[in-house]
């Protein structure tokens, strides 16, 4: 009889669980969307003008579209070399030990 009323009581609370968490879903997919304001009587906010940020934007302050990342491949040793040279060129790096 307890283990009848223990799984009773666990499938009521899974299933009020489980009935929280989709309206939950439905909710927040209901807050997150967006319609644009198709009716003309109605007085609009003022839009707001779109300002990109300014990596995006040339010397001249127009919108760049070419790509911002280039990847360039390059082989181990050279890599390896550019970073004992970048080492060895800090400012607390002592000279002494050569160990490479």
């Amino acid at each position: 009889m307890f283990h009848f009323l223990f799984i009773l009581a666990f499938g009521t609370i899974a299933t009020i669980a489980v009935l929280n968490l989709i309206r939950s879903f439905m909710m927040l997919s209901s807050e997150t969307r967006m319609y644009p304001n198709f009716q003309r009587d109605s007085p609009q906010l003022p839009r707001q003008k779109v300002t990109p940020h300014p990596e995006m934007l040339d010397d001249a302050g127009r919108p760049i579209s070419e790509p911002l990342l280039v990847v360039r491949s390059l082989d181990v040793e050279d890599a390896r070399q550019r970073l004992d040279n970048l080492y060895n060129a800090s400012p607390g790096n002592d000279n002494s030990d050569s160990d490479a």
